[in-house]
């Protein structure tokens, strides 16, 4: 709207003076965000409550009267993405603003993607009052004094990536120390680098939005990226980065993303409301509907295959044409020769999804934490050993193994250490097995699951006992149990005779481990079933 028309619509509305002073102000603050367009919300049918947040009419009444939110965004897919065909962001992050600032009324606008600016840049935007929001944004004590930060939305870890076929022995932090190290100048790790990694080894990369970070790896230029892992996930279907992997999970060092407000207390109240939605939101459908790397892929590698089909058929007829003259046969050569190179690609490609489909069926077989099968690969091999049972004399035997006052490691030394007890438990429980055929599974939790073919009833019993043994002498420390340090209760069913069937089986099993429980844990209790 023009300024004189602007002026008009305000006498015309007999406004008062400090009222029309009001209106040309908001509009040059509108004009001065020239960057930025309101934000057009579609997920926020992904976010539903669990819980109903009452508000007070008046705060709700104050929240309608603030201007819109001038939001900054970093390229943190599935968090949040710039997706350049609509022209606006979305994501998980972009779903919860959109759910609830629409329920407090407040309009917020994102401003468009800035390859010039830096974290650093951002960050000090919203220091000065500049911008209202940023998102999504790591703890780090030195920003909480130059903004306020929301409760958590999300957790995730950084991850050391490199290229597939580097061997690298990467067993804690420090062994970084050994390689080119690039990172994100103004990521939250920065500083845990600093104090781990040697200078010279340490290599900030700028450009990290457009995967310049991993183009830095590919090259040689770094043996590292420190990213974040789920991000890297996406952008390695995105950027189709196959010849990079996850070396290693820096479990010291978690992520957990929150909205990041400039100080004020307009935004002191809107925080603490944000925070009540927060702590009941249910954002499953919207992590599933943005979690989308694979799927994209998938989709335009079937668009490319055809796009392929259509030439190689195209240039077969074309050959077939051209060998009519010399001129047309010259061609008929370049055909040929682009067709060679074209199949080439096409069979690489090939190649490469028929790798990559291998590698998500052992990742969907394997727990992520313990590196042993997880609880759906156990079912299935547990059907299909209790059906050969069936139909033989042998023993059948099922063990069931929980770590003793798991809970109480997780509160005095954090679920770090208590993940690397269980990634050592599952190892001890492994190492016990006798046969290549046995399996050993995490089933959830602190809870593990043996089953043990062709194994007698005294033998299984020795097996379980090596097994308790064996995790009682590494001696982990959890000083607030008794005896101080970690354990196992074991429950054993083995089965001679009979069909109980496999849930019958698995629940005498149950049973005597709440004994074992019961009687004071650290110990192995069994039964023989006759069903």
């Amino acid at each position: 709207m023009p300024l004189k028309r602007l002026f008009r619509f305000a006498r015309a509305s007999l406004c008062e003076g400090w009222a029309l002073r009001s209106c040309i102000i908001w509009c040059l603050a509108v004009l001065a965000w020239p960057a930025a367009a309101a934000q057009h919300c579609e997920g926020t049918q992904n976010i539903r409550l669990n819980q109903d947040v009452q508000l007070d009419p008046s705060l709700l009444a104050e929240f309608r009267a603030l201007p819109p939110l001038k939001v900054l965004a970093v390229e943190a897919k599935p968090l949040a993405h710039y997706n350049a065909d609509s022209g606006q962001y979305e994501g998980i992050g972009i779903d919860i603003l959109c759910f609830v600032l629409s329920r407090i009324g407040v309009a917020f606008e994102i401003a468009a993607p800035d390859p010039s600016e830096t974290l650093t840049d951002k960050f000090n935007l919203i220091a000065q009052g500049k911008a209202d929001l940023f998102l999504p944004v790591s703890y780090v004590p030195e920003r909480a004094r130059q903004g306020l930060y929301s409760e958590e939305f999300a957790r995730s870890y950084y991850a050391a990536i490199g290229r597939r076929d580097a061997a690298m022995n990467l067993r804690t932090v420090d062994d970084l120390a050994h390689y080119r190290v690039g990172y994100v100048p103004g990521a939250s790790i920065e500083r845990a680098l600093r104090t781990r990694i040697p200078e010279d080894k340490l290599v900030p990369v700028e450009r990290w939005a457009d995967g310049a970070i991993f183009q830095a790896v590919q090259q040689g230029d770094i043996d590292l990226a420190i990213y974040n892992q789920n991000v890297f996930n996406e952008m390695r279907f995105a950027k189709r980065l196959f010849d990079l992997e996850i070396k290693q999970i820096l479990y010291e060092y978690p992520r957990s993303y929150s909205f990041f407000f400039s100080r004020t207390p307009a935004h002191e109240r809107l925080v603490s409301v944000l925070d009540q939605h927060l702590a009941v939101l249910d954002i499953s459908a919207s992590v599933t509907a943005h979690q989308d790397g694979e799927r994209n892929f998938l989709q335009r590698y079937e668009a490319q295959r055809r796009q392929k089909t259509l030439l190689i058929a195209v240039s077969v007829v074309a050959g077939v044409l051209i060998l009519t003259t010399s001129l047309v046969l010259r061609r008929h050569r370049r055909q040929l020769r682009l067709l060679k190179r074209r199949s080439k690609e096409f069979e690489h490609e090939r190649r490469t999804l028929y790798e990559e489909k291998q590698y998500l069926e052992t990742l969907s077989r394997t727990d992520p934490l313990t590196n042993v099968p997880n609880r759906r690969h156990f079912d299935d091999r547990a059907k299909i050993k209790y059906a050969r049972h069936v139909n033989s004399d042998a023993s059948l035997s099922l063990l069931i193994v929980d770590v003793d006052h798991f809970k109480l490691v997780n509160d005095t030394y954090g679920h770090a250490t208590g993940d690397e007890y269980l990634r050592t438990i599952a190892q001890i429980l492994k190492s016990a097995l006798r046969q290549q055929d046995d399996v050993v599974a995490r089933y959830g939790g602190e809870e593990f699951i043996c089953l043990l073919s062709n194994t007698e009833p005294d033998e299984a019993l020795e097996i379980a006992e090596r097994m308790r043994r064996a995790v009682e002498k590494t001696r982990l420390p959890n000083l607030k149990a008794s005896p101080p340090w970690v354990t196992v209760s074991i429950g054993l069913a083995t089965l001679r005779n009979g069909d109980p069937g496999l849930q019958g089986l698995l629940e005498r099993a149950d049973e005597e481990l709440y004994r074992a429980k019961q009687e004071g844990r650290n110990r192995v209790r069994s039964v023989l079933v006759d069903a």
